[in-house]
């Protein structure tokens, strides 16, 4: 996947965020992190490794941890791997500018993953077990609207 669209949107002379994705990582679990970031509104960044990339949505109430809870989730561009570890300030001026801080940070296992359905097993801290990540049907070609949630517990 390109970052392109993420690197035309900084300046990495004025914010800390990474640039480049790692090159080699040492474990072979897919990276899972929510980070809170506190910028124009005050939102939830989920982000999935995929590709070599995080996928990346943005969520503007707190993620879904009970069952029956579902979330707007806004696909976003994608982001390098290295930003799952990102905290910081982005500076006024910049994009996404305000604060970022790890929310939750775990691992997750792939079970269903198409162009427009994504069911995941998390394991962070705060979050666990299957979520479901569904796109809407899109009423403009430029909408990545999705919606986020907790699947039932089968007893």
């Amino acid at each position: 996947m390109s970052l392109k669209e993420y690197r035309k949107k900084r300046s990495f002379s004025k914010t800390q965020e990474p640039g480049e994705s790692k090159q080699k990582r040492k474990s072979v679990k897919l990276v899972y992190v929510i980070q809170k970031h506190d910028a124009s509104h005050l939102h939830f960044d989920l982000r999935l490794e995929e590709e070599g990339v995080l996928k990346s949505w943005a969520i503007p109430k707190s993620p879904p941890q009970e069952e029956g809870i579902r979330r707007l989730a806004v696909q976003t561009e994608d982001h390098p791997l290295g930003y799952e570890d990102f905290e910081g300030i982005i500076p006024e001026g910049q994009y996404g500018a305000g604060k970022v801080e790890t929310w939750d940070k775990g691992d997750y296992l792939p079970l269903e993953v198409t162009s427009f359905k994504r069911i995941i097993e998390i394991n962070g801290k705060k979050l666990s077990g299957k979520f479901c990540l569904i796109k809407l049907k899109a009423k403009e070609p430029q909408d990545k609207n999705w919606l986020f949630f907790r699947l039932k517990k089968k007893d």
